[in-house]
Parts: C-alpha cells; sequence; structure tokens
C-alpha cells in the first residue's frame, strides 16, 4: 500500500527519519506491505517544496545539512518549491494514495505548543493521519486533537514524544486492554541526567552539558532541559494521555538543575543516594518534576548517563517499568516509523 508523507520540520530527527525510511524500504514493503513515498518537506529556515509524485528526501536532507535550502533543492529537480506548511499539507491532502500521512518535527514552544498544535490540527481537518515526535500537541491541546481524530477516523500518534523510540504510549494502548493507569514516575530527561551523572563523578556541570550540545541532544540554548520545561511538557503529555489530567506544562510543579546543585548531588553521592530530576504524577494530584535524593535500591537511581525509565502504577498489573539505556536521533527517528508502521497495521484492519 502507497502512503504519501508529508514533513513538518527538517531538522536532525526528520532528517535521521528520511534516511531510515530508505534503509528500511525493502523490510516495509515485503513485511508491511507499505510503501512510503515523500511528497513535501516545509521548514521554518530552510523553505519548502513539494512533488505531488515524490521527491528525494535523503537527498534534500544532505542538501540541507550541507547549508543549501529546500528552494535551492527544488529548482535542481523537478519539485516545486512551496510557500508554507499550508502548502505542503494542502498538497498532501489532494494525494490520490490510500494512506496520507504529516509528519511533525518542529521545535517545540513551551509558551502555548505552537505552531505544531495548529500544523497537525490543519493535517487532521485535511483528512490527513498524523504522527509528531513534538510534546507540544499532546502537552497541550491532546483532547481536542484526539477528538478530531476520533470523530474523522484518523491516526494521532506520539510515540516520539517521550522517551524516543521506548514504546510508551502505544504500550498501553495496543498491549494492556482494560488496564487503568493510577499514576507514573520516570526520569525522562536526558540532558540533565547526563549532568547529574556527571556531577556524582565530579565532572563539572558546564563541561557535561557541553557535551551534550556537541551531541546535538541539548540544544544551544539549553534552557527547555535544565530549567526543567522538557520533563514538565512530557510530564503533561503522560498526564493528559493516561490520567484524562486535561492539562499544560505550565500546570506541572516544575524545577530544574543549575551548576549550585553540585553540592548536593555529590553530598546525595557519598551519602549512598543518587539525586535525579523526576516527573511524577497520580490521579487527583498535580504532577511534578523535581530533584528527588532516591535510595540506590530504587530503579531510578540506578540511571546513569542519558538512561531514561518510566514506572506506570496501574489498578491490575500492579507497577510496570520501561527503561531505556540507549537514546538518540536515530531512536527518535525509529519511533516516527513506529507510529508509521501502526497507522498501517490500523488501515488494515479497518479493511
Amino acid at each position: 500500500m502507497l502512503a504519501d508523507v508529508a514533513l513538518v520540520g527538517f531538522g536532525n530527527v526528520a532528517r535521521r527519519f528520511v534516511r531510515l525510511l530508505d534503509e528500511r524500504r525493502e523490510l516495509l514493503e515485503n513485511d508491511y506491505d507499505l510503501v512510503c513515498r515523500v511528497t513535501g518537506i516545509a521548514t521554518r529556515r530552510h523553505g519548502a517544496t513539494y512533488n505531488p509524485d515524490g521527491l528525494d528526501a535523503v537527498l534534500a536532507a544532505t542538501v540541507v545539512e550541507s547549508g543549501g535550502s529546500l528552494t535551492d533543492f527544488a529548482r535542481r529537480a523537478t519539485d516545486v518549491p512551496a510557500k508554507s506548511s499550508t502548502t505542503v499539507i494542502e498538497a498532501l491532502a489532494h494525494s490520490a494514495a490510500p494512506l496520507r500521512v504529516m509528519i511533525e518535527t518542529t521545535t517545540l514552544d513551551i509558551g502555548a505548543g505552537q505552531p505544531a498544535i495548529d500544523h497537525v490540527m490543519q493535517a487532521l481537518q485535511a483528512d490527513c493521519h498524523v504522527v509528531t515526535a513534538n510534546k507540544g500537541p499532546a502537552a497541550f491541546a491532546f483532547r481536542e486533537l484526539s477528538e478530531i481524530a476520533e470523530q474523522r477516523d484518523l491516526a494521532f500518534l506520539f510515540e516520539g514524544a517521550v522517551m524516543d523510540g521506548v514504546p510508551i504510549f502505544n504500550l498501553v494502548r495496543d498491549t494492556m486492554p482494560a488496564v487503568g493507569i493510577l499514576g507514573f514516575r520516570g526520569v525522562v530527561n536526558s540532558t540533565t541526567n547526563h549532568i547529574l551523572s556527571a556531577l556524582e563523578d565530579g565532572e563539572p556541570y558546564d563541561a557535561a552539558l557541553a557535551r551534550m550540545q556537541a551531541m546535538g541532544i541539548a540544544e544551544a540554548d539549553p534552557s527547555l532541559d535544565v530549567d526543567g520545561w522538557d520533563a514538565a511538557a512530557k510530564a503533561a503529555a503522560l498526564a493528559n494521555v493516561f490520567l484524562d489530567a486535561r492539562i499544560t506544562p505550565h500546570d506541572v510543579d516544575r524545577s530544574g538543575i543549575s551548576p549550585a546543585d553540585a553540592g548536593r548531588v555529590r553530598a546525595a553521592f557519598d551519602q549512598g543516594q543518587r539525586v535525579r530530576l523526576v516527573a511524577s504524577a497520580s490521579r487527583g494530584a498535580r504532577p511534578r518534576v523535581e530533584l528527588v535524593e532516591l535510595p540506590t535500591s530504587d530503579m531510578l537511581a540506578g540511571l546513569r548517563g542519558m538512561a531514561n525509565a518510566i514506572e506506570l502504577e496501574t489498578d491490575t498489573l500492579g507497577r510496570i517499568a520501561i527503561t531505556q539505556l540507549d537514546g538518540g536521533l536515530t531512536q527518535t527517528a525509529y519511533a516516527l516509523l513506529t507510529d508509521l508502521i501502526a497507522i498501517r497495521r490500523r488501515d488494515h484492519r479497518h479493511v
């Protein structure tokens, strides 16, 4: 089955995704009867382009990484320069492909979740499925967007929004029927966990943060990570999906980390404890992101470097934990791929 795909946002994750699509092309066709064709790409900084017959997304990634624009790319190929993401989504909506999917990977806006929410809304209203790695839509507008998707019999998926490619939302949705989630706790931000681990080892805060920036894990402006906003957005998304919280990240009690925490981290370490930035929530309680001293027997205490983990408290299965020891661009790109496959499986069941 043919799936036409439009990309809104073409940063590190999206460029890794199109290469992963190319690497897994034969497997997708043989195992899932899925042929993916990228028909449009829209960015804030590099322009936009579309081609209803498909464009060379891997080449487009190379052009952007070498400092070129998508407008230049379109001039060299048979593609059409587009004015904006709206043009690209409208072009996708007119596709005759059985599956039409918008992949949204723009940067998180912690103020209101825009423009990602508008991108998702436009795609759903144009009868296109949506996959996003942006935390904004689920953290700020999960209920509204989910209701629109349900009314139009479309998928609105966002596995890559929390813990990269490790299945959290898919795990509960697809493999835990009739199980209620009562709460969760976890370490969900790789940058801060790496810094806290480095502080335990006596390394300076600034050096550990700089390493995360050099790896592309933390942004040039790392405030979303170190001020706790990234974890708060993930906590809001988890609470909205699992606990029907109907909140935004601004409703989360939030703290972050700073160089001033080095002494606290070392003191706890010397006393046989570990300090971790923990996101947690339970039904009826306000979600929190806070620095917590944990005994070494606690699963979260053993997470070092970029490792993350979520523990779910359920009404039927007790506590369930899932841990990610390695995270990064490939893992987040893989989450986009798994959501795309989930849409194909969903369509197959509807036949």
